[in-house]
C-alpha cells in the first residue's frame, strides 16, 4: 500500500485520510498549527496514521496531498516534494484569497501556479470539486453502477496513473480531464463543481449526495465555460 502525506488536514484532508486508512494506506498528517493539534484525529484513524510537520509529511509521502487555503500555497515545502506526485485539491476564492490577476484574467489556473512553485514535482489536480461530506459518503466498490468518478488533470502520464490507482483504491473511478491547463473545467462555479454530486432539489447546508458516474462527470466537463463566457 501507499504512504499518503497530507499537507493540510482540514475537511478534505481529514476525509481523504479516513478513506485512505480504510483502504489500508498509511497516512502522515500535518497542518499549520503543529502535530500535537492532530492527536484526536490520529487516535481516531488508528495505527496507520501519524502526525508530523509539513516537511516531514512531504518527505514521508509517496503521494502527497496539498490541501491548504490557496493563499498558503507558496508555503508548501519544495525540496522534500522534488520528484514526487502531488495531488492539488485547492480552489481560488477571491473573497478569501484576495484578487490574483492571472487567475482573474484566466491566463493560468490554480494547479499551474502550484506546479510553478513545485517545479521538481508532478502535480495532479483532484478532489477540489467535491464537498468533503459527499467525498466521505460516495465511495463504492469497483464495478458498482453507483460508483462516482473524480476528474483529474496533470501533465505527467505516470503521475496520473499513480493518482488513478489511489483514487480507485478509496472507492472512486477517474475521468482524465487532460493537462493541468484543463483543470479550469472543474474549478469553482463550473458544471462539474460540487453540484454534480448533489441530489437535485436539495440545497446547502441540507443537500444530500448522489452518485456521479464517469459519464455524468464527462458531460459536465464538456459543458464547462470560462468565467468570461458566463
Amino acid at each position: 500500500m501507499t504512504t499518503i502525506g497530507l499537507i493540510g488536514s482540514g475537511h478534505i484532508g481529514s476525509a481523504l485520510a479516513r478513506l485512505a486508512v480504510a483502504a489500508g494506506h498509511e497516512v502522515v498528517l500535518s497542518n499549520s498549527r503543529g502535530p500535537e493539534t492532530l492527536s484526536d484525529l490520529v487516535a481516531e484513524l488508528g495505527p496507520l496514521a501519524r502526525a508530523a510537520t509539513a516537511q516531514e509529511a512531504a518527505a514521508a509521502g509517496e503521494i502527497v496531498v496539498v490541501t491548504v487555503p490557496f493563499t498558503a500555497y507558496r508555503k508548501v515545502p519544495v525540496e522534500p516534494l522534488r520528484g514526487k506526485v502531488v495531488i492539488d485539491t485547492n480552489n481560488y476564492y477571491h473573497e478569501r484569497d484576495g484578487h490574483i490577476s492571472e487567475l482573474d484574467d484566466e491566463s493560468t489556473t490554480v494547479s499551474e501556479l502550484l506546479q510553478e512553485h513545485l517545479r521538481g514535482s508532478k502535480v495532479v489536480k483532484a478532489f477540489n470539486n467535491i464537498n468533503f461530506a459527499h467525498l466521505a459518503e460516495l465511495p463504492r466498490p469497483a464495478g458498482s453502477p453507483e460508483r462516482s468518478a473524480i476528474p483529474i488533470a496533470g501533465d505527467d502520464a505516470a503521475a496520473k496513473e499513480q493518482v488513478t490507482a489511489f483514487v480507485d483504491s478509496i472507492g472512486y473511478d477517474v475521468v482524465d480531464a487532460g493537462p493541468l491547463a484543463e483543470g479550469w473545467r472543474y474549478q469553482r462555479d463550473t458544471a462539474a463543481y460540487g453540484t454534480v454530486y448533489v441530489t437535485p432539489g436539495t440545497t446547502y447546508p441540507d443537500w444530500t449526495a448522489q452518485p456521479a458516474p464517469a459519464a455524468v462527470v464527462e458531460e459536465a466537463l464538456a459543458a464547462a465555460r470560462r468565467y468570461r463566457e458566463m
